[in-house]
């Protein structure tokens, strides 16, 4: 049975391969190690171009400190007796000088069995070339971890898209680019959770695993938990619980969590995304317009070295406050060509877009709306020519069924969208606290669900009954992480800022998947 596992599951070869795995063999068979643990750097290649990059060689050649390193091996200069190493860390490249005179039997593992790939630790003293360039004398080197691949060519990297998100640890090793994109996905993270500390929010977590579906208009991923015998979502928001919270006290709560939606892949779409969700007690939606206008400029100054723009897929994009705000409605007169008359009728509605190319009718659901409609037009033809931050208020009611009404035009809700580059990047609106309106609300989404809508959320009754505890005035906003640091990465694909991206097995890629992007 074992053989026929292993014939199931037989590791790629190739000529190179097997070179390597005979280093192995060798290195073995001569009493050495090529996987070793126990060695521990204490300096890294960042700190140390900054300790000595100021000095002149003649300087360090009286500096005696010893310092210890570790990291890949990236390239190799041979001249025989010598030669010098490049070595990637953590934090950047450093250069190694290494002599037969110097390490003594050590020099054979530099010159015998160390590869481009393999993982090394050093030991030695600062010297510069004569080029100048920083170096370390290297007195110890170990081979700490044998690479049995050969890396991509120097030169020419990685340069098929697919195979930098199927092997991120290759992509992260070829190219440093990558890696300061997460760099800074990372630093958008901490500067997001640094900004709610400050203003007194609480991060929470809520559950991953829902009994029903709710908090956003989407498919969900089913599961099933065996112990309890019962049907569980895996969440496409956490907006039901996070409001519970505020139910219970807590004021101001944030989470920043993974969800999960099942549906297509593209530049702006992955199934599962990470969101920034949080909900501020006795405010209103636009006191969240004017916080994001000031999350967003910070991040931006925090990015750029102060400045209030960037440039983003060759378009500049200024945070510079205030933004543009306009009504749904309004827009679709500004951008898209429409009249008054046509956006109070649903008949010249549907005309209007098949006049632009569209056919709404067989798209949506069912029989759609004249808000349906609306919101389809505004999706179809405005949505693309909002390069520069502008928020869009007054959505429809009916497509808004956790949204409070307009206290002077109960059709619309306090809503926002946040759009940048023809992107929606946050959602918000004043919460609905009335739980006799959110039931009905409720209802009506039951009925969409029964009508064929398979992303109409589900009837939360232990909602309800929060809400009838009393939710305060509350307003709440979604901003999605992804999107945001694409934004600021100036990255053209969601799959760019996302280490491993959703993909099809690797054994059933399809040539849609490989030219979708």
């Amino acid at each position: 049975m074992s053989d026929q596992v292993r014939r199931s599951f037989e590791r790629e070869t190739n000529e190179q391969i097997e070179v390597r795995k005979e280093k192995l063999s060798e290195l073995s068979k001569k009493g050495g190690a090529a996987y070793q643990i126990g060695f521990k750097p204490d300096t890294d290649s960042k700190t140390y171009l900054n300790l000595y990059e100021s000095k002149s060689k003649e300087e360090l050649e009286t500096i005696d400190r010893l310092h210890r390193m570790a990291g890949r091996v990236m390239a190799m200069r041979d001249f025989g007796k010598a030669g010098f190493l490049q070595v990637a860390d953590c934090s950047g490249r450093f250069q190694c000088y290494v002599n037969k005179a110097v390490l003594g039997e050590k020099f054979s593992i530099y010159k015998d069995f160390v590869d481009v790939g393999d993982i090394v630790y050093v030991e030695g003293t600062p010297m510069k070339t004569k080029t100048g360039e920083v170096s370390l004398k290297t007195t110890q080197l170990e081979l700490l971890t044998k690479s049995q691949r050969p890396l991509p060519e120097k030169y020419h990297g990685i340069t098929d898209k697919e195979l930098k998100y199927r092997q991120r640890y290759l992509d992260l090793i070829m190219n440093e680019t990558t890696k300061n994109t997460f760099r800074a996905r990372s630093k958008i993270i901490q500067m997001i959770r640094q900004y709610f500390n400050q203003l007194d929010f609480i991060e929470v977590e809520t559950p991953m695993m829902h009994p029903l579906v709710g908090g956003a208009a989407a498919r969900p991923f089913k599961t099933h938990h065996n112990a309890l015998d019962m049907p569980l979502f895996l969440r496409i928001a956490p907006e039901l619980y996070l409001k519970r919270l505020v139910v219970g006290g807590y004021d101001r709560v944030f989470e920043i969590n993974r969800n999960f939606r099942n549906e297509g892949i593209s530049i702006q779409h992955n199934p599962e995304f990470t969101m920034l969700e949080f909900y501020m007690a006795y405010a209103s939606y636009g006191d969240l317009m004017d916080l994001t206008e000031d999350l967003f400029l910070e991040i931006c100054k925090n990015l750029n070295e102060g400045k209030e723009s960037i440039t983003y897929q060759g378009e500049e994009i200024s945070f510079k406050k205030p933004w543009e705000r306009i009504t749904v409605r309004d827009s679709l007169l500004k951008y898209a060509g429409c009249d008054e008359a046509t956006l109070k009728s649903r008949d010249q509605m549907v005309t209007f877009l098949e006049g632009k190319g569209f056919k709404p009718l067989d798209v949506l659901h069912g029989t759609p709306t004249l808000d349906e409609l609306v919101i389809f037009a505004f999706e179809e033809l405005v949505e693309s020519t909002l390069t520069q931050p502008t928020f869009v208020t007054a959505y429809p009611t009916s497509v808004s069924p956790l949204s409070r009404r307009n206290d002077e035009n109960p059709e619309v809700v306090d809503r926002f969208e946040l759009f940048i580059y023809g992107r929606e990047i946050a959602n918000a609106f004043n919460e609905l606290n009335d739980p006799d309106d959110q039931y009905e609300r409720f209802i009506a989404q039951a009925e969409a669900k029964l009508a064929g809508n398979d992303e109409a959320c589900d009837v939360d009754m232990d909602y309800i009954r929060a809400l009838e505890y009393g939710l305060p005035p509350t307003a709440g906003e979604g901003i999605g992480i992804d999107r945001l640091a694409m934004l600021f990465t100036d990255s053209p694909s969601i799959r760019d800022v996302i280490f491993f991206p959703q993909m099809r097995s690797e054994h059933h890629v399809s040539s849609e998947e490989k030219t979708e992007e």
